[in-house]
């Protein structure tokens, strides 16, 4: 039992002794003391003066007494003014370690039979390139949130929409026909997606050198661009795409499965993965279906030229475009299309899309959309939406090619933490291969925890260098406090110690030692907020202000050196349990933790 429980239990007893009136348990407010003052956790007691009919300081200390006098886990309170702070007896600390110890999976939640279904799409990208940071932030929030929401109870599906028609694919595909040579990923030793994101780059290289041309012969730059051959052609070919030229779809085929084979080594390296991949290619055509029956229905309108739109106004939205003229369709009927296979798939109790900003808009309409198309849960579809991503030099654009590709990025990162292992020495005696994978586990966990420890809807610099310090806020300081602990429990094995099953009571702890398991017992509370506000980086700070007051616990007491046995091995079996939950904690972000360093 949750020292918190047992205490709101001793107080709605205390007040029916004291006042004769039974309270709710909601009524009982308890929170944890302020660091300026004595104790653990403080009552407010100005929801009991009513009953009391007395002054908040004396009710409080008629309160603390009866606690003090009744309940084993008060050791001692204090009263300032309305507030009663408590001090928990060292023995209820020890049993709160003990009941954490017996838990592998302390703070996480199973999912039974009976738990929601929540999907939860992120990553979406275009095959038409690489995935870049802003998909790094994107693949590892969704990532992150999917384990956390999954620790809380609830059955997770993890979902990808391949944007895989358009333009901008038949761009690529142009340009690899017109100057490609027949390279492929095989004769070039290139990725395929980095191979065919070139050609995207290459097709905006020749289109503008195209309308310098035609403006230099008098044209305006609408002219120029309306007259265009290049991106005349790249029209043509997408008419073609969507009637099924079987040269067009087999240059489609070949070119995607480059690209997703590319992307399959990207979400290997960066440890993200999916249950279900849908595509647009298979998606539009049922959102089509779909918007045509809800014109039937009523639910949208045509206008002259033959598009179909709905009417948001009574929303207090304006028009939305859902079908064009000629027939062809916009994101927000793929979007529907997609719901539709998805709800065929899956019996969807809660839909949640990890998409930027600055699609907020775009989600609000989705959400009446949907759910004027009879899907369940499309009223209370959550848009997790985030802010962008950029790096101390500013913006990224994909066409001109100077966007921070994801591959390199990850390459990078593992690299500068193996050269700044090395100059710290915490590479030192370990083979070529062990010294490797500790590199590759410090760069993406350095690069994995400064995205995810800042609030996901803020706009935020990316700054690699930063991100490896082995002191501050930083993954590797977090992995570099797991591999201590793990260095002390490998030397307590060592000499023969063994953590028993129950630390047994009767040792008297220190303030900082019961304020450190506290600390570890919050841990449950702090999964179940970060559920409830679908936020990563809760976990993510909470875990380093765990780790930043183990250091301080580490600094200032003995632990293999105690001379009390019985103290010390507390001590381990402490340092076991925060090592514990970091490596839960740690693992919600997707980030591993080395057991040396």
């Amino acid at each position: 039992m949750k020292i918190e429980d047992k205490l709101v239990e001793s107080v709605i007893n205390g007040l029916k002794a004291l006042y004769g009136q039974e309270v709710p348990v909601k009524m009982v407010q308890l929170q944890k003391t302020k660091k300026e003052f004595e104790g653990h956790l403080t009552l407010v007691v100005f929801p009991f003066l009513k009953m009391s009919r007395k002054g908040p300081e004396q009710t409080a200390l008629e309160i603390g007494e009866y606690l003090k006098a009744n309940e084993p886990a008060v050791a001692a309170f204090n009263v300032i003014k309305g507030f009663l702070n408590l001090t928990i007896a060292s023995a209820t600390w020890i049993e709160l370690l003990n009941g954490i110890q017996a838990d592998e999976q302390y703070g996480l939640v199973k999912a039974t039979e009976k738990s929601p279904l929540v999907m939860i799409e992120y990553s979406s990208p275009n095959t038409n390139k690489p995935l870049h940071l802003g998909h790094v932030r994107n693949n590892l929030l969704g990532n992150a949130l999917a384990n956390i929401v999954a620790a809380n109870g609830n059955k997770v599906v993890k979902t990808n929409i391949v944007n895989d028609r358009g333009i901008h694919i038949c761009k690529s595909m142009l340009a690899w026909k017109k100057y490609g040579n027949g390279e492929t990923p095989e004769n070039s030793g290139k990725k395929g997606d980095h191979l065919v994101g070139d050609y995207y780059v290459s097709f905006d290289k020749h289109y503008k050198a195209e309308i310098a041309g035609l403006m230099a012969k008098g044209m305006t730059k609408e002219e120029a661009e309306a007259a265009s051959p290049l991106m005349q052609e790249a029209r043509e070919m997408l008419v073609k795409w969507e009637a099924g030229d079987p040269e067009v779809r087999a240059l489609w085929t070949m070119m995607n499965n480059w690209v997703y084979a590319g992307f399959d080594e990207t979400y290997k390296k960066m440890g993200v993965s999916f249950d279900k991949i849908y595509y647009e290619s298979d998606t539009y055509l049922e959102g089509k279906e779909k918007v045509m029956e809800g014109l039937e229905k009523g639910f949208f309108f045509k206008k002259e030229d033959g598009s179909v739109w709905a009417d948001l106004t009574a929303e207090g939205l304006d028009h939305k475009l859902l079908l064009r003229g000629d027939g062809t369709s916009v994101y927000m009927t793929q979007d529907i299309g997609t719901a539709k296979l998805r709800f065929a798939d899956y019996s969807i109790d809660k839909m949640i899309y990890v998409v930027g900003n600055e699609q907020n808009y775009h989600f609000q309409v989705l959400s009446i959309l949907l759910d004027k198309l009879g899907f369940e849960w499309g009223k209370g579809l959550v848009h997790f939406s985030y802010g962008m991503v950029e790096l101390p030099e500013g913006k990224m654009k994909s066409r001109e090619g100077t966007v921070v590709d994801a591959d390199d990025l990850m390459e990078e990162m593992i690299a500068t933490a193996k050269e700044t292992s090395e100059e710290l020495g915490k590479l030192d005696g370990l083979t070529k291969e062990e010294a490797d994978d500790i590199a590759r586990i410090v760069g993406l966990g350095a690069l994995k925890y400064f995205i995810l420890k800042v609030d996901a809807r803020k706009n935020m610099t990316f700054n690699p260098k930063e991100s490896i310090d082995f002191n501050g806020n930083t993954g590797p300081f977090i992995q570099y406090t797991y591999a201590r602990i793990q260095s002390v429990l490998r030397k307590a094995k060592e000499s023969g110690i063994v953590i028993p099953k129950e630390i047994p009571a009767g040792i008297q702890l220190s303030e900082k030692e019961e304020g450190l398991i506290q600390m570890v017992a919050d841990f449950a509370a702090t999964v179940k907020q970060a559920g409830e506000d679908y936020s990563p980086s809760i976990i993510a700070n909470y875990t380093y202000d765990l780790v930043k007051e183990y250091n301080q616990f580490y600094h200032d007491f003995s632990i293999l050196r105690e001379e009390n046995e019985a103290l010390k091995i507390f001590r381990i079996a402490l340092s076991a349990n925060v090592a514990k939950v970091v490596r839960l904690g740690m693992g919600l972000l997707g980030i591993e933790v080395p057991s040396r360093m």
